[in-house]
């Protein structure tokens, strides 16, 4: 009989697109997959660190695994395995951490465990590199687990914020070649998947070569240009970029295209200059407004997604207010909040003036409230208006779901003949939960263009 084998991935786009792909080495090496709540004989983790949360939640995570098959060896990859190995290996059940660059040979240390039946499960072994060591590029995609597809075309950051761990998790800037990224592409397109989604740790700095300060000789423009002329690719769609690496010949590539979509995720993180400098980010909220600004003009109707921590050390009452006002008066469609948590290894850790946790919390439900509203005003714009959905896979309670070209999340009354298909609609209303009704004006749409 196969070995099965299960994962659970926490954390970003990117660590999808890694899960996919390390997946697919599994089955190439002969195991089956099985969904996480079935027995398997291996269970992989894939971790983040961006959050205390994600960290609290690993432990949870392994409980599940060694409740669905006791004898199992479960497996702990990702960010968080690469910043603190030992801590994870010594979890009750957690027989093989592994760091960056030894992730992609999971197969490997995989069969030499199941050769070593006497093993001690005592303790987990590491295999873990120094993170310096972590200068060489691996592609990966996701097909076959949602209706898009989340496409790596950059790893690793060379950024210094203060707050992050993530270039200590996943080393310097590199990117994927152009012909490597061209040909994922066009192998997830011929799987019948009408969406991609490019993704990364810090995508507009895409061009660095496998050894971060080694520029090959194409750009992220030059990246976004090329994706738009590959036959059979519906959507494209752009994860999250800094302000200051969205260029305004992207934004008017984007604008133009035939398959890139009106969405962008751009973090800000502060409305505060001054919390932008304790933040070392690379900009100062004045670009922010000029980011924005170039979008609306050449497409009024984009959705522009929003980053933003709060309770960075330092941020008073007035700090925060500068923020709140700043975001209430940008023409923006909805926020990703964060609760600012200390992380080992950072500057921001070491920082003066802590923000209580009870003031965190409050800053962070204002936020969310105000998201709620942004949003809401946004789909409301957008009521009476003619776009393309991209359905999904899920019957929730009796409706699918899905996703127009620039953002706006729609309900219709469920169709499985739906899934993953595209329609022109017209958006009638707006529901009590905040979704959008629609009505078809165009029952299949092959071909956009």
């Amino acid at each position: 009989m196969k070995n099965k084998v299960a994962f659970y991935t926490l954390g970003c786009k990117l660590n999808f697109s890694e899960t996919s792909t390390i997946a697919r080495s599994f089955g190439n090496e002969g195991f089956d997959r099985v969904d996480f709540s079935e027995k398997a004989e291996i269970y992989v983790v894939n971790t983040c660190s961006v959050t205390e949360n994600a960290d609290k939640r690993f432990k949870t995570i392994v409980k599940q695994a060694q409740k669905n098959n006791p004898k199992a060896f479960v497996v702990a990859i990702g960010c968080y395995a690469q910043l603190k190995p030992n801590e994870l290996a010594d979890v009750d059940g957690v027989d093989l951490v592994l760091g960056a660059t030894e992730k992609f040979n999971v197969t490997g240390y995989i069969n030499d465990l199941l050769n070593q039946p006497e093993r001690n499960r005592g303790a987990g072994e590491v295999h873990s590199c120094d993170i310096e060591d972590a200068d060489f590029y691996v592609g990966s995609y996701s097909i076959g687990d949602r209706t898009r597809a989340f496409l790596k075309v950059q790893d690793g950051c060379d950024y210094k914020c203060t707050y992050c761990t993530i270039p200590l998790a996943r080393g310097i800037s590199r990117s994927d070649t152009l012909e490597n990224v061209l040909n994922n592409a066009k192998e997830i397109s011929a799987q019948n998947i009408k969406e991609i989604v490019l993704t990364g740790v810090n995508i507009g700095d895409y061009g660095k070569g496998e050894f971060g300060n080694k520029r090959h000789e194409h750009t992220f423009l030059d990246l976004v240009t090329a994706l738009d002329k590959v036959d059979g690719i519906e959507r494209l769609r752009i994860s999250s970029i800094e302000p200051n690496l969205l260029k305004n010949e992207t934004i008017d590539v984007v604008s133009k295209s035939r398959a890139f979509v009106p969405h962008f995720h751009i973090p800000l993180q502060s409305g505060s200059n001054e919390i932008l400098k304790k933040m070392k980010r690379r900009y100062m909220r004045e670009l922010y407004v000029d980011r924005v600004t170039k979008i609306r003009e050449v497409m009024p109707h984009a959705c522009i997604g929003v980053d933003v921590i709060v309770g960075f050390p330092g941020e008073t009452d007035e700090h925060f207010l500068e923020t709140y006002n700043f975001l209430n008066a940008l023409d923006i469609s909805y926020l990703h909040v964060f609760t600012y948590s200390e992380r080992d290894n950072t500057e921001a850790a070491q920082m003066e003036s802590v923000v209580p946790g009870n003031i965190r919390s409050k800053r962070s439900k204002m936020l969310r409230g105000l998201s709620v509203k942004k949003r809401r005003a946004f789909y409301e714009s957008q009521i009476g208006s003619q776009r393309t959905v991209l359905f999904e896979s899920e019957n929730k309670e009796g409706y699918i779901h899905g996703f127009t070209e620039n953002y706006v999340k729609v309900k219709s009354p469920w169709n499985p003949e739906l899934v993953n298909t595209l329609h022109q609609v017209e958006l009638t209303h707006i529901d009590d939960d905040g979704l959008a009704r629609l009505a078809f004006v165009n029952h299949m749409i092959t071909n956009i263009g």
